[in-house]
Protein backbone atom coordinates (compact mmCIF):
# COMPACT_ATOMS: atom_id res chain seq x y z
CA UNK A 1 0.00 0.00 0.00
CA UNK A 2 1.00 3.49 -1.28
CA UNK A 3 2.10 5.32 1.85
CA UNK A 4 0.51 9.01 2.17
CA UNK A 5 2.53 11.75 1.80
CA UNK A 6 3.03 15.08 2.62
CA UNK A 7 0.58 17.81 1.88
CA UNK A 8 3.84 20.43 1.03
CA UNK A 9 5.53 17.99 -1.31
CA UNK A 10 4.91 18.54 -5.26
CA UNK A 11 6.25 16.13 -7.30
CA UNK A 12 6.94 19.31 -10.12
CA UNK A 13 9.57 20.59 -8.01
CA UNK A 14 13.18 19.19 -8.56
CA UNK A 15 15.44 17.60 -5.90
CA UNK A 16 18.50 19.44 -6.63
CA UNK A 17 19.57 22.63 -6.53
CA UNK A 18 22.78 24.65 -8.15
CA UNK A 19 25.13 25.60 -5.45
CA UNK A 20 26.14 29.35 -5.24
CA UNK A 21 29.88 28.56 -5.39
CA UNK A 22 29.65 26.33 -8.16
CA UNK A 23 27.76 25.24 -11.51
CA UNK A 24 27.35 21.90 -9.98
CA UNK A 25 24.47 20.99 -9.08
CA UNK A 26 23.70 18.80 -5.26
CA UNK A 27 21.88 16.27 -4.08
CA UNK A 28 20.06 16.92 -1.13
CA UNK A 29 17.25 13.21 -1.33
CA UNK A 30 13.95 14.00 -0.53
CA UNK A 31 14.42 17.82 -0.13
CA UNK A 32 12.24 19.18 -2.55
CA UNK A 33 11.74 22.94 -1.81
CA UNK A 34 12.25 25.85 0.63
CA UNK A 35 8.72 26.51 1.96
CA UNK A 36 7.71 29.80 4.11
CA UNK A 37 5.73 28.34 7.17
CA UNK A 38 3.63 31.24 7.03
CA UNK A 39 2.88 32.02 3.30
CA UNK A 40 3.48 28.93 1.94
CA UNK A 41 5.68 30.43 -0.83
CA UNK A 42 8.45 28.31 -1.83
CA UNK A 43 12.08 28.90 -3.36
CA UNK A 44 14.78 27.02 -4.34
CA UNK A 45 16.80 24.85 -1.90
CA UNK A 46 19.72 27.12 -0.60
CA UNK A 47 21.44 28.45 2.18
CA UNK A 48 18.45 31.19 2.98
CA UNK A 49 16.13 30.71 6.03
CA UNK A 50 13.82 33.84 5.73
CA UNK A 51 11.16 33.78 3.11
CA UNK A 52 11.49 37.08 0.38
CA UNK A 53 7.69 37.65 0.43
CA UNK A 54 6.92 37.69 4.42
CA UNK A 55 10.22 38.12 6.06
CA UNK A 56 8.44 34.27 7.59
CA UNK A 57 10.86 31.30 8.77
CA UNK A 58 11.90 28.66 5.77
CA UNK A 59 11.37 25.27 6.12
CA UNK A 60 12.16 22.06 4.42
CA UNK A 61 9.55 20.53 1.77
CA UNK A 62 9.92 16.74 0.97
CA UNK A 63 8.60 14.66 -1.96
CA UNK A 64 7.93 11.36 -0.19
CA UNK A 65 5.35 10.28 -2.90
CA UNK A 66 7.72 7.11 -4.21
CA UNK A 67 7.79 5.38 -0.84
CA UNK A 68 5.83 2.69 0.10
CA UNK A 69 5.28 2.26 4.05
CA UNK A 70 6.17 -1.64 4.24
CA UNK A 71 9.30 -1.21 2.20
CA UNK A 72 10.38 2.26 4.14
CA UNK A 73 9.89 0.71 7.05
CA UNK A 74 11.95 -2.34 6.40
CA UNK A 75 14.82 0.09 5.09
CA UNK A 76 14.53 2.12 8.47
CA UNK A 77 14.87 -0.77 10.52
CA UNK A 78 17.71 -2.43 8.59
CA UNK A 79 19.75 1.31 8.66
CA UNK A 80 22.62 1.62 11.19
CA UNK A 81 21.96 2.66 14.44
CA UNK A 82 21.92 7.01 14.58
CA UNK A 83 20.21 9.07 12.10
CA UNK A 84 20.88 7.98 9.06
CA UNK A 85 18.74 5.13 9.51
CA UNK A 86 16.33 7.65 8.97
CA UNK A 87 18.22 9.13 5.90
CA UNK A 88 15.21 8.99 3.72
CA UNK A 89 12.84 11.32 5.61
CA UNK A 90 15.83 14.28 5.59
CA UNK A 91 17.66 16.46 3.44
CA UNK A 92 20.94 14.41 2.89
CA UNK A 93 22.32 12.37 0.01
CA UNK A 94 21.78 8.61 -0.14
CA UNK A 95 25.53 7.86 0.90
CA UNK A 96 25.70 10.18 4.00
CA UNK A 97 26.61 7.32 6.24
CA UNK A 98 29.65 6.79 4.02
CA UNK A 99 30.93 10.66 4.72
CA UNK A 100 32.98 11.86 7.79
CA UNK A 101 30.13 12.74 10.61
CA UNK A 102 29.86 12.20 14.01
CA UNK A 103 26.84 9.69 13.61
CA UNK A 104 24.67 10.71 16.76
CA UNK A 105 21.14 9.44 18.05
CA UNK A 106 19.57 6.04 18.36
CA UNK A 107 20.14 6.45 22.22
CA UNK A 108 18.35 5.35 25.03
CA UNK A 109 14.49 5.32 25.68
CA UNK A 110 14.31 4.61 29.11
CA UNK A 111 11.71 2.65 30.50
CA UNK A 112 11.37 5.22 33.95
CA UNK A 113 9.62 2.72 36.81
CA UNK A 114 11.74 4.09 39.83
CA UNK A 115 10.74 7.75 38.49
CA UNK A 116 6.97 6.98 37.96
CA UNK A 117 6.28 5.77 41.50
CA UNK A 118 7.67 8.63 42.74
CA UNK A 119 5.97 10.83 40.61
CA UNK A 120 2.35 8.45 40.78
CA UNK A 121 2.68 7.55 37.17
CA UNK A 122 1.26 4.32 36.32
CA UNK A 123 4.60 1.85 36.25
CA UNK A 124 5.45 0.98 32.40
CA UNK A 125 4.05 4.70 31.04
CA UNK A 126 6.66 6.77 31.71
CA UNK A 127 9.51 7.28 29.80
CA UNK A 128 12.96 9.35 29.57
CA UNK A 129 14.48 9.82 26.26
CA UNK A 130 18.08 10.37 27.18
CA UNK A 131 20.00 12.05 24.78
CA UNK A 132 23.18 12.46 26.87
CA UNK A 133 24.34 9.79 24.95
CA UNK A 134 25.20 11.73 21.71
CA UNK A 135 28.92 12.20 21.00
CA UNK A 136 29.35 15.34 22.84
CA UNK A 137 26.87 14.46 25.35
CA UNK A 138 23.49 16.29 24.10
CA UNK A 139 20.94 16.24 21.52
CA UNK A 140 22.73 19.49 19.47
CA UNK A 141 24.61 16.69 18.03
CA UNK A 142 21.49 15.39 15.47
CA UNK A 143 20.87 19.01 14.06
CA UNK A 144 24.81 19.33 13.67
CA UNK A 145 25.41 16.30 11.88
CA UNK A 146 22.44 17.53 9.86
CA UNK A 147 24.11 21.02 9.05
CA UNK A 148 27.45 19.63 8.22
CA UNK A 149 25.42 17.93 5.26
CA UNK A 150 23.91 21.03 4.11
CA UNK A 151 27.38 23.21 4.63
CA UNK A 152 29.17 20.42 2.29
CA UNK A 153 26.03 20.83 -0.48
CA UNK A 154 26.46 24.70 -0.47
CA UNK A 155 30.34 24.71 -0.15
CA UNK A 156 30.75 26.22 3.09
CA UNK A 157 34.57 25.93 4.42
CA UNK A 158 33.74 27.51 7.88
CA UNK A 159 30.86 26.39 10.47
CA UNK A 160 30.06 28.62 12.33
CA UNK A 161 26.67 29.13 15.29
CA UNK A 162 25.31 31.07 18.18
CA UNK A 163 25.49 28.93 21.09
CA UNK A 164 24.19 28.57 24.67
CA UNK A 165 26.67 26.11 25.21
CA UNK A 166 25.78 22.45 24.14
CA UNK A 167 25.76 24.12 20.40
CA UNK A 168 29.31 24.97 20.18
CA UNK A 169 30.69 21.86 21.53
CA UNK A 170 28.72 19.97 18.65
CA UNK A 171 30.24 22.36 16.02
CA UNK A 172 33.54 21.97 17.28
CA UNK A 173 33.30 18.33 17.29
CA UNK A 174 31.49 18.00 14.16
CA UNK A 175 33.36 20.23 12.48
CA UNK A 176 36.55 18.93 13.49
CA UNK A 177 35.72 15.69 12.40
CA UNK A 178 34.21 16.88 9.00
CA UNK A 179 37.69 18.58 8.15
CA UNK A 180 35.81 22.31 8.37
CA UNK A 181 37.16 25.28 10.34
CA UNK A 182 34.79 26.24 13.02
CA UNK A 183 34.57 29.46 14.69
CA UNK A 184 31.54 29.84 17.20
CA UNK A 185 30.11 32.78 19.69
CA UNK A 186 28.53 32.11 22.88
CA UNK A 187 27.91 34.63 25.77
CA UNK A 188 30.82 35.08 27.62
CA UNK A 189 29.99 33.82 31.16
CA UNK A 190 28.51 30.42 30.04
CA UNK A 191 29.43 27.17 32.38
CA UNK A 192 33.36 26.50 32.66
CA UNK A 193 32.20 23.19 31.65
CA UNK A 194 30.44 23.95 28.69
CA UNK A 195 33.30 26.80 27.19
CA UNK A 196 36.22 23.83 27.83
CA UNK A 197 34.26 21.50 25.93
CA UNK A 198 33.96 23.79 23.02
CA UNK A 199 37.44 24.76 23.00
CA UNK A 200 38.99 21.31 23.10
CA UNK A 201 37.65 20.57 19.46
CA UNK A 202 40.92 23.00 18.31
CA UNK A 203 38.32 25.44 16.60
CA UNK A 204 38.00 29.49 17.53
CA UNK A 205 35.69 29.85 20.16
CA UNK A 206 34.36 33.54 20.78
CA UNK A 207 32.71 35.18 23.99
CA UNK A 208 30.50 38.08 23.38
CA UNK A 209 29.67 40.33 25.93
CA UNK A 210 25.83 40.46 26.57
CA UNK A 211 23.07 36.87 26.75
CA UNK A 212 22.44 34.39 23.64
CA UNK A 213 20.11 37.52 22.16
CA UNK A 214 23.03 39.11 21.92
CA UNK A 215 25.18 36.77 20.34
CA UNK A 216 22.31 35.98 17.94
CA UNK A 217 22.05 39.19 16.43
CA UNK A 218 25.72 39.83 15.65
CA UNK A 219 25.66 36.84 14.23
CA UNK A 220 23.32 37.57 11.90
CA UNK A 221 24.76 41.04 11.46
CA UNK A 222 28.03 38.95 10.36
CA UNK A 223 26.45 37.03 7.75
CA UNK A 224 25.47 39.97 5.52
CA UNK A 225 29.10 41.25 6.04
CA UNK A 226 31.89 40.56 3.67
CA UNK A 227 33.67 39.06 6.57
CA UNK A 228 31.27 36.04 6.96
CA UNK A 229 31.45 34.66 3.30
CA UNK A 230 31.96 31.38 2.93
CA UNK A 231 30.59 31.06 6.49
CA UNK A 232 28.01 28.25 7.62
CA UNK A 233 25.90 29.43 10.98
CA UNK A 234 24.17 26.04 11.62
CA UNK A 235 21.28 28.19 13.31
CA UNK A 236 20.95 31.31 11.14
CA UNK A 237 21.66 30.91 7.33
CA UNK A 238 21.37 26.50 7.41
CA UNK A 239 18.73 26.39 10.32
CA UNK A 240 16.24 25.14 7.70
CA UNK A 241 18.55 22.08 7.32
CA UNK A 242 19.97 22.32 10.75
CA UNK A 243 16.52 22.14 12.59
CA UNK A 244 15.53 18.59 10.72
CA UNK A 245 17.96 17.12 13.00
CA UNK A 246 15.52 17.18 15.82
CA UNK A 247 12.74 15.08 13.98
CA UNK A 248 15.11 12.26 14.46
CA UNK A 249 13.93 12.13 18.23
CA UNK A 250 10.57 11.74 17.00
CA UNK A 251 10.91 8.90 14.60
CA UNK A 252 13.29 7.25 17.43
CA UNK A 253 11.01 7.40 20.10
CA UNK A 254 8.35 6.05 17.82
CA UNK A 255 10.17 3.09 16.60
CA UNK A 256 11.15 2.01 20.02
CA UNK A 257 7.91 1.99 20.98
CA UNK A 258 7.32 -0.27 18.85
CA UNK A 259 5.90 2.08 15.74
CA UNK A 260 3.46 3.71 18.10
CA UNK A 261 3.09 7.49 19.30
CA UNK A 262 3.16 8.44 22.32
CA UNK A 263 0.21 9.89 24.25
CA UNK A 264 2.38 12.50 25.83
CA UNK A 265 5.66 14.34 25.48
CA UNK A 266 7.17 17.19 27.78
CA UNK A 267 9.96 18.59 25.55
CA UNK A 268 12.09 21.45 27.27
CA UNK A 269 12.04 24.90 24.99
CA UNK A 270 14.80 27.40 24.71
CA UNK A 271 14.05 28.69 20.72
CA UNK A 272 11.08 26.10 20.54
CA UNK A 273 12.82 24.47 17.27
CA UNK A 274 13.11 20.99 18.94
CA UNK A 275 9.42 20.86 19.96
CA UNK A 276 8.16 21.94 16.84
CA UNK A 277 9.99 19.87 14.84
CA UNK A 278 9.21 16.61 17.26
CA UNK A 279 5.85 17.72 16.00
CA UNK A 280 6.83 17.52 12.77
CA UNK A 281 8.43 14.52 12.80
CA UNK A 282 5.29 12.61 14.40
CA UNK A 283 3.16 14.31 11.85
CA UNK A 284 5.31 12.81 8.71
CA UNK A 285 5.12 9.09 10.51
CA UNK A 286 1.43 9.77 10.84
CA UNK A 287 1.40 10.75 6.94
CA UNK A 288 3.90 7.82 5.71
CA UNK A 289 2.07 5.52 7.46
CA UNK A 290 4.39 4.44 9.78
CA UNK A 291 2.21 4.79 12.77
CA UNK A 292 -1.70 4.55 13.46
CA UNK A 293 -3.27 8.21 14.00
CA UNK A 294 -4.31 9.05 16.73
CA UNK A 295 -4.10 11.90 19.58
CA UNK A 296 -1.27 13.13 21.56
CA UNK A 297 -0.40 16.14 23.65
CA UNK A 298 3.15 18.12 23.14
CA UNK A 299 3.94 20.00 26.51
CA UNK A 300 6.48 22.65 26.46
CA UNK A 301 9.22 23.03 29.71
CA UNK A 302 10.50 26.49 30.90
CA UNK A 303 12.58 27.86 33.54
CA UNK A 304 10.74 30.48 35.50
CA UNK A 305 14.07 32.80 34.65
CA UNK A 306 13.46 32.43 31.08
CA UNK A 307 10.03 31.67 30.17
CA UNK A 308 8.57 34.04 27.71
CA UNK A 309 6.74 31.16 25.78
CA UNK A 310 5.03 29.43 29.57
CA UNK A 311 4.01 33.26 30.32
CA UNK A 312 2.50 33.78 27.09
CA UNK A 313 0.50 30.42 27.27
CA UNK A 314 -1.22 30.78 30.43
CA UNK A 315 -2.06 34.34 29.84
CA UNK A 316 -3.64 33.31 26.18
CA UNK A 317 -1.50 35.48 24.80
CA UNK A 318 -0.56 34.45 20.39
CA UNK A 319 2.60 37.44 20.91
CA UNK A 320 6.07 36.02 22.91
CA UNK A 321 7.15 39.35 24.73
CA UNK A 322 11.02 38.66 24.81
CA UNK A 323 12.06 38.47 28.51
CA UNK A 324 16.06 39.22 30.10
CA UNK A 325 16.59 35.59 31.05
CA UNK A 326 17.72 35.00 34.38
CA UNK A 327 18.45 30.68 35.20
CA UNK A 328 20.60 28.37 36.01
CA UNK A 329 18.81 26.83 32.98
CA UNK A 330 21.87 28.64 30.93
CA UNK A 331 21.23 26.17 28.14
CA UNK A 332 17.23 27.04 27.95
CA UNK A 333 18.46 30.92 28.34
CA UNK A 334 16.64 32.17 25.27
CA UNK A 335 14.83 35.29 26.16
CA UNK A 336 13.06 35.52 22.51
CA UNK A 337 12.45 32.76 21.08
CA UNK A 338 12.20 32.40 17.43
CA UNK A 339 9.61 29.28 17.62
CA UNK A 340 7.78 31.04 20.16
CA UNK A 341 4.37 31.60 18.33
CA UNK A 342 4.60 28.22 16.79
CA UNK A 343 5.23 26.18 20.25
CA UNK A 344 2.14 28.09 21.33
CA UNK A 345 -0.22 27.02 18.40
CA UNK A 346 1.00 23.17 18.81
CA UNK A 347 0.66 22.79 22.66
CA UNK A 348 -3.03 24.35 21.78
CA UNK A 349 -3.84 22.38 18.95
CA UNK A 350 -2.54 19.06 20.64
CA UNK A 351 -4.49 19.72 23.92
CA UNK A 352 -0.87 20.21 25.66
CA UNK A 353 -0.15 23.41 27.55
CA UNK A 354 3.38 24.85 28.32
CA UNK A 355 4.49 25.36 32.28
CA UNK A 356 7.54 26.52 34.20
CA UNK A 357 10.04 25.47 37.09
CA UNK A 358 12.22 27.76 39.39
CA UNK A 359 15.94 26.91 39.72
CA UNK A 360 15.23 25.24 43.24
CA UNK A 361 12.56 23.14 41.46
CA UNK A 362 14.86 22.40 38.91
CA UNK A 363 17.77 21.22 40.86
CA UNK A 364 15.09 19.23 42.98
CA UNK A 365 14.17 17.47 39.31
CA UNK A 366 18.31 16.56 38.75
CA UNK A 367 18.60 14.77 41.90
CA UNK A 368 15.12 13.19 41.67
CA UNK A 369 15.91 11.68 38.34
CA UNK A 370 19.56 10.25 39.31
CA UNK A 371 18.27 8.96 42.82
CA UNK A 372 15.86 7.17 40.87
CA UNK A 373 17.18 6.08 37.74
CA UNK A 374 20.67 6.52 37.70
CA UNK A 375 20.44 9.13 34.84
CA UNK A 376 22.36 12.79 35.38
CA UNK A 377 20.52 15.56 33.21
CA UNK A 378 21.97 19.05 32.84
CA UNK A 379 19.99 21.44 33.84
CA UNK A 380 17.60 21.38 31.27
CA UNK A 381 16.50 17.82 31.79
CA UNK A 382 16.17 19.25 35.35
CA UNK A 383 13.24 21.43 33.41
CA UNK A 384 11.72 18.80 32.21
CA UNK A 385 11.62 16.74 34.64
CA UNK A 386 10.49 19.58 37.43
CA UNK A 387 7.50 20.61 34.78
CA UNK A 388 6.74 16.94 33.98
CA UNK A 389 5.91 16.59 38.12
CA UNK A 390 4.06 19.97 38.21
CA UNK A 391 2.35 19.24 35.44
CA UNK A 392 1.25 15.79 37.17
CA UNK A 393 0.24 17.90 40.05
CA UNK A 394 -2.27 20.01 38.67
CA UNK A 395 -3.54 17.65 36.83
CA UNK A 396 -2.73 18.60 33.06
CA UNK A 397 -0.69 15.04 32.63
CA UNK A 398 -2.41 12.10 32.93
CA UNK A 399 -0.49 9.41 35.01
CA UNK A 400 -2.12 6.74 33.18
CA UNK A 401 -0.95 7.25 29.65
CA UNK A 402 2.25 6.90 27.59
CA UNK A 403 4.59 9.92 28.46
CA UNK A 404 7.99 10.55 27.06
CA UNK A 405 10.41 13.67 28.81
CA UNK A 406 13.35 14.23 27.37
CA UNK A 407 16.69 14.33 29.04
CA UNK A 408 18.67 16.72 26.26
CA UNK A 409 22.19 16.75 28.37
CA UNK A 410 24.21 15.44 30.40
CA UNK A 411 24.95 16.49 33.86
CA UNK A 412 28.31 16.50 33.79
CA UNK A 413 28.20 20.06 31.89
CA UNK A 414 26.53 21.55 34.55
CA UNK A 415 28.11 20.41 37.60
CA UNK A 416 27.71 23.81 39.55
CA UNK A 417 23.86 23.49 40.00
CA UNK A 418 23.94 20.92 41.90
CA UNK A 419 27.90 21.25 43.88
CA UNK A 420 26.66 23.14 46.11
CA UNK A 421 24.98 20.64 48.16
CA UNK A 422 25.87 17.49 46.37
CA UNK A 423 29.13 15.94 47.79
CA UNK A 424 30.43 13.46 50.47
CA UNK A 425 28.60 11.60 52.73
CA UNK A 426 30.98 11.41 55.32
CA UNK A 427 34.76 11.31 56.11
CA UNK A 428 36.48 8.68 58.04
CA UNK A 429 39.61 7.60 59.39
CA UNK A 430 41.08 4.01 57.69
CA UNK A 431 39.43 1.62 60.07
CA UNK A 432 36.35 -0.42 60.63
CA UNK A 433 35.89 1.70 64.06
CA UNK A 434 35.51 5.19 62.28
CA UNK A 435 33.53 3.70 60.12
CA UNK A 436 31.03 2.22 62.29
CA UNK A 437 31.02 5.89 64.43
CA UNK A 438 30.21 7.70 61.05
CA UNK A 439 26.79 5.23 61.19
CA UNK A 440 27.29 4.07 57.60
CA UNK A 441 27.09 0.34 59.18
CA UNK A 442 23.71 -1.03 57.70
Amino acid sequence: MAAQTDVSTTADTTNTVTSPDSANPVDLGPAAALSCRECGHRVPLGPVFACEECFGPLEIAYDFSAYETEDLRKRIEAGPANIWRYAPLLPVPADVAEKPNINPGWTKLVQADNLARELGVTPGKLFVKDDSGNPTHSFKDRVVAQAIEAARAFNFTTLSCSSTGNLAGAVGAAAARAGFRSCVFIPHDLEQGKIVMAAVYGGELVGIEGNYDDVNRFCSELIGDPAGEGWGFVNVNLRPYYAEGSKTLAYEICEQLGWRLPDQLVIPIASGSQLTKIDKGLQELIKLGLVEDKPYKIFGAQAEGCSPVSVAFKAGHDVVRPQKPNTIAKSLAIGNPADGPYVLDIARRTGGAVEDVNDEQVVDAIKLLAQTEGIFAETAGGVTVGVAKKLIENGLLDPTLTTVVLNTGDGLKTLDAVASDTGLTATIRPNLDSFREAGLAS
